[in-house]
């Protein structure tokens, strides 16, 4: 089976809020949600980018909000900054739930670019602790407590404004060029995520926060969850332009399987075909190489396509792939070899 390692999963979510049930959810699974443990094994899925994600006080839940993103065009706002102090016991939380499936010794938070390949030989999850937004992150010396406790990438945003940078609002047709750059403080932020060779994550950023990081930072550029504005016209979506400097600098791009992210017409609706995945991976091998793309779910955070509608069914992608022409070398590079190859170009060992 081919070994794969993904770009973003919220799994931590669910751990988080099954409380002491928190171990059985990852061991056994629930039948809810893209992942756990057998459904990981299932779909040769060896590791990935666990995801800290502070959720916001309102939502898209809500009937009125569903709506409008099946129908676009559509421009959802965000909502305000969350204060570091309302931030922190969710970033805790979640990060105390990571540290409890490493426990069970079925996984294994990665520190360094060999822990990746030595944990999924030895059979176990290679997890990489990711922070989605950094509400809880306020100072240097925060950004250096959560390296020490394995903290090795981060996203300046989740869309929403930080202190930091500016996000993209959820909308279709639309540009990611919204809003201003990064702050002072957010410029600080890149410097030093270089010298502790933290990765920073471009997905969910705008495009002025996008160009200060390409200026600023001497890692690679790297968005772990993102699809193709030329194929798909979602201000999440990365254009021609940004594709070109992320592989200028050697860096990456995982797909997002997002349905609304890649299909064309931008529907929040389960994507009905493959070959649209095929569509964006052909377009992003085109600009970045054989060496930057990758995959990056997004699993338990967003709706699915019909054909990938949990980890397990992770073959059927790996099977598309090789119908389309993809060979073995290619396969393995994007299911797995790109994202090692990328954070041992990044991590300071």
């Amino acid at each position: 089976m081919t070994r794969i390692f993904d770009g973003h999963n919220d799994f931590l979510q669910r751990v988080v809020a099954a409380g002491q049930g928190g171990a059985d959810l990852w061991l056994k699974g629930d039948g809810t949600g893209h992942l756990d443990l057998p459904r990981m094994k299932q779909g040769g899925l060896a590791g990935g980018f666990f995801a800290i994600w502070i959720p916001s006080a309102a939502g898209f839940s809500d009937a009125d909000a569903q709506q409008k993103m099946e129908n676009p065009p559509f421009h959802m706002p965000l909502p305000d900054q969350i204060p570091a102090e309302d931030a922190l016991p969710h970033a805790f939380a979640q990060a105390a739930a990571l540290l409890s499936l490493e426990r069970t010794g079925t996984l294994g938070i990665a520190r360094k670019a060999a822990d990746l390949t030595d944990l999924m030989d030895q059979g176990r999850i290679a997890a990489i602790m990711h922070m989605e937004g950094i509400e809880a992150i306020r100072t240097p010396d925060d950004l250096h407590l959560w390296h020490a406790a394995g903290l090795r990438s981060l996203g300046p945003v989740w869309s929403r404004p930080t202190s930091f940078a500016h996000g993209v609002p959820f909308a279709f047709p639309a540009s990611p060029d919204i809003g201003t750059g990064l702050t002072q403080a957010g410029r600080d932020m890149v410097a030093e995520c270089n010298a502790l060779g933290i990765m920073l994550d471009l997905s969910h950023l705008n495009e002025a926060g996008f160009n200060d990081i390409a200026a600023l930072s001497d890692a690679p550029l790297v968005a772990s969850h993102s699809g193709v504005h030329a194929i798909c016209e979602s201000s999440r979506n990365l254009t021609d332009r940004q594709l070109h400097q992320i592989a200028d600098s050697k860096g990456l791009v995982g797909l997002n399987f997002a349905s609304s992210f890649l299909r064309p017409d931008g529907k929040r609706l389960p994507l009905e075909r493959s070959d649209v995945m095929l569509r964006h991976l052909d377009h992003l091998l085109s600009i970045l190489g054989e060496d930057g793309v990758a995959f990056g779910s997004d699993f338990d955070g967003a709706l699915m396509p019909q054909d990938i509608p949990d980890a397990s069914a992770l073959p059927t992608l790996i099977d598309a792939m090789r119908d389309h022409g993809y060979g073995n070398a290619l396969i393995a590079k994007i299911a797995c070899d790109n994202w090692i190859g990328v954070l041992k170009r990044t991590w300071k060992d």
